[in-house]
């Protein structure tokens, strides 16, 4: 549970402070960290004192100690010397171990907990039940954030954020699949929106610059009981689905600002397609030239503002009423008209949503 590099620090620092020698071999013989090279030497004499019933053993000089995990034995620890001194050091360093693995235990049942709180795997009274024995407030304003990178299994990433936010005991980081990094923070009372995206900037801004390149990050909206944490995820999940289709010149985007691509989305395609049919009459959007779909963003960008929009086209005003006339003609929607303008904008959006499914199938 322990990693080796965190049992090769905590042996270092011991040595660094008492100035003897420290060395850790799991039950089956493997040497986990050690400040002296010939600890191989002492492997065969750690398995016999690993069946032993003593819990502390002085052999060939070294001082061997057990180190248990609720009375599993996990380590056998050396300390080089055989006087009282070295007996004292080899307990505190036995007891700092132990201590270690309990916080990691702690750690892990906290991680393992978090994530089926995220994926909804637990009944609402087992939530309240397990938050408590693993003291989580059950009553905190939190937020999920989900950071998507393009490389599987992105330990280093982790570490990344970690680091950035503090290593704070009521944030919690995990993962649910090996591309997402999951965030739960838990806020202040006068943290708001505008600060979650600081928050979502400071997380990208951690990363990597070969990693930030592609890197996504979503939240959902804040909630204030832990049963509802899980909402929060689904939220920041459906958001960093849905920016990939509509927003994607994004790398931070907010569930709340979703709009409509929030409800297209969750359109079932056959009503997509139905509805494309009816508005295209069987053409598609991608079969209008170039210089018209300029157009037509153009003008949506400008709100439907003829002089501002032939402006920026370089192009005269009767030359921009005359391509709207011809658009009017060829699928019977006026783009200045506001009905039709929103009837128009969203059949592009489907559009865009259909050929964005469709790709996720191959």
């Amino acid at each position: 549970m322990i990693s080796n590099q965190i049992l090769q620090n905590t042996v270092e620092g011991i040595k660094q402070i008492s100035r003897v020698d420290v060395g850790i071999i799991d039950t089956e013989g493997n040497v986990l960290a050690s400040t002296f090279d010939e600890v191989g030497q002492y492997v065969d004499s750690a398995m016999l004192f690993v069946n032993s019933p003593a819990d502390s053993q002085e052999l060939q000089g070294y001082q061997f100690f057990k180190v248990y995990d609720d009375a599993q034995l996990e380590y056998i620890l050396l300390a080089s010397g055989s006087s009282d001194d070295t007996y004292m050091v080899g307990k505190m360093a036995a007891f700092q171990v132990q201590n270690l693995l309990i916080a990691y235990k702690e750690r892990f049942d906290k991680d393992n907990f978090i994530k089926n709180l995220l994926l909804d795997n637990l009944l609402l009274i087992d939530i309240y039940n397990r938050a408590k024995k693993l003291h989580i407030e059950t009553e905190a304003r939190r937020v999920v954030f989900i950071l998507e990178t393009d490389h599987e299994k992105d330990s280093s990433s982790l570490e990344s954020v970690h680091m950035c936010l503090g290593n704070k005991a009521k944030d919690f980081i995990t993962a649910v699949d090996e591309k997402s990094i999951i965030v739960v923070k838990e806020l202040s009372p006068s943290d708001d929106y505008a600060e979650m995206e600081k928050v979502a900037a400071q997380i990208l801004g951690s990363l990597d610059e070969t990693k930030r390149e592609h890197a996504h990050i979503a939240y959902g909206t804040i909630v204030g009981e832990i049963q509802e944490v899980s909402r929060s995820y689904k939220e920041a999940r459906m958001a960093l689905d849905v920016g990939k289709i509509f927003f994607d010149e994004r790398d931070i985007i907010a569930y709340s600002s979703l709009g409509i691509g929030r409800l297209i989305y969750q359109l079932p395609m056959p009503l997509c397609k139905m509805f494309i049919k009816e508005i295209f009459d069987g053409k598609s959007p991608d079969d209008f030239d170039e210089e018209t779909l300029t157009t037509i963003n153009k003008f949506f960008e400008n709100s439907l503002n003829v002089s501002e929009t032939s402006r920026q086209l370089y192009i005269h005003r009767n030359t921009l009423v005359y391509r709207l006339d011809k658009l009017q003609k060829s699928t019977g929607l006026d783009l200045r008209v506001f009905e039709d303008a929103i009837t128009f904008k969203i059949a592009l959006m489907v559009v865009k949503y259909m050929k964005y499914m469709e790709s996720m199938e191959y």
